[in-house]
C-alpha cells in the first residue's frame, strides 16, 4: 500500500450554484460541481502534487458516481469510499446576492455520508499516512460520524499520524453548547490546527490571534494557523511567532474554500518540511487563489501557479 502524505475523510455533496443573482424561486438555471471541505483539501493538495487519500460514502445514484469520478479525476485515491444503496448523495444550493457572500442550503439530512460509521474504516488505510485531516463538520453529520471521527483520530496517534484540524463550526448542523466540548476534546488531541477568529471566540471567548494561538499550544497542538481572512495568518509553533500577510484580490467571486485551500496550502508547506512563514504563504496563496474563480474547489492552483502568484516564480505569459 502507498504510503499518503495525507488522508481525509467527511461527506461531499452536489453542489448547484445559480446562474444569476436573486432568490432561488426565481432562479432557473444551475451550474453543477462538488462542494465538501475534506475532498476540497484532498483536490487542493493533489494540485500541489500530494499523494492523498480521501474516503466518504456516497449513494448509488448518478450524483454519488459523478463525485466518485470527479475527485479520482484530481488525482485523489478514493478506494476506500463505498456505495451505500439504501441511503442517497447529499445536496448543496447556493444563493446570490450583490456584494455578499452566498446563503448556503443543505439538504443532506439522512444523505449517505451521514451513517459513516466506525465499521466503515479502514484502519490499516488510516496508519499509512503522514498527516490525518479532519474537520469539524463531519464531527456535527450524525452520532455515527462523531464516533468514527474520534476512532479515526485514535487509530492515527496510535501509530504516529499527525492530525490536522479545522474545527469548521457550521451552526446549521449544531448548537455550539453541543460543539464545543467536541471540538475542544479533539483540539487537546490535534498536532496541527486552523481556527479562525470567529471560532476562537465561540470555543473559548478569545478573539486576539497571539492570545488564541497560545491557548491551543498550551492544549499540546504543535503548530497553529490562525486565519485572519484577507489580512493573512498568524502562525505559531511555540518557537516562532509570525503575522503573514496576506495577497490582495481585486474581485472576490466565492469566499466559499478559501479556508479549505488554506489548510491545503499549509499542510503541503509542512509536507515538504518548509520554514513556517513559508508553509503561511503558501496557505494565504491558495486561499486567496480560491476565492477569485466561482465553486468550491475549482480555483485551487497547482504548485507552480501558486509559486507564480505568490511571487517565487517568474511568471511567462508567451
Amino acid at each position: 500500500m502507498e504510503r499518503m502524505d495525507v488522508v481525509t475523510f467527511g461527506e461531499s455533496m452536489i453542489l448547484f450554484n445559480p446562474d444569476t443573482r436573486g432568490p432561488l424561486r426565481y432562479i432557473h438555471t444551475f451550474h453543477k460541481s462538488i462542494a465538501g471541505a475534506e475532498s476540497n483539501v484532498a483536490i487542493a493538495m493533489a494540485r500541489l502534487g500530494h499523494k492523498v487519500g480521501w474516503f466518504s460514502k456516497v449513494g448509488d445514484d448518478e450524483f454519488g458516481r459523478y463525485i466518485m469520478s470527479t475527485i479520482r479525476g484530481e488525482g485523489v485515491d478514493v478506494s476506500r469510499t463505498a456505495t451505500d444503496p439504501n441511503h442517497v448523495t447529499g445536496l448543496i444550493f447556493k444563493e446570490r446576492f450583490a456584494h455578499v457572500n452566498p446563503n448556503v442550503y443543505y439538504y443532506r439530512r439522512g444523505s449517505a455520508a451521514s451513517t459513516l460509521s466506525i465499521e466503515d474504516l479502514d484502519e490499516d488505510y488510516i496508519k499509512n499516512t503522514n498527516i490525518l485531516h479532519i474537520t469539524g463538520i463531519t464531527l456535527a453529520l450524525s452520532k455515527a460520524t462523531r464516533e468514527a471521527t474520534l476512532r479515526a483520530i485514535d487509530v492515527a496517534k496510535e501509530a504516529g499520524v499527525l492530525i490536522s484540524f479545522d474545527p469548521n463550526i457550521r451552526l446549521k448542523l449544531w448548537s455550539i453548547e453541543e460543539a464545543r466540548p467536541v471540538l475542544l476534546e479533539v483540539a487537546k488531541k490535534s498536532d496541527i490546527i486552523f481556527p479562525g477568529l470567529d471560532e476562537g471566540e465561540m470555543l473559548l471567548g478569545i478573539s486576539e490571534p497571539e492570545a488564541l494561538a497560545q491557548a491551543f499550544l498550551d492544549m499540546g497542538c504543535s503548530k497553529v494557523a490562525v486565519k485572519l481572512g484577507k489580512e493573512g495568518c498568524y502562525v505559531t509553533d511555540g518557537v516562532e511567532n509570525i503575522y503573514v500577510s496576506g495577497y490582495s484580490v481585486n474581485k472576490m467571486e466565492d469566499s466559499v474554500g478559501a479556508g479549505d485551500g488554506f489548510a491545503a496550502g499549509f499542510l503541503a508547506g509542512v509536507s515538504r518540511d518548509l520554514p513556517l512563514k513559508e508553509a503561511a504563504q503558501w496557505a494565504n496563496g491558495v486561499g486567496a487563489m480560491a476565492v477569485l474563480v466561482h465553486g468550491d474547489m475549482e480555483g485551487f492552483p497547482t504548485l507552480t501557479q501558486l509559486q507564480e502568484f505568490i511571487g517565487t516564480k517568474k511568471y511567462i505569459d508567451r
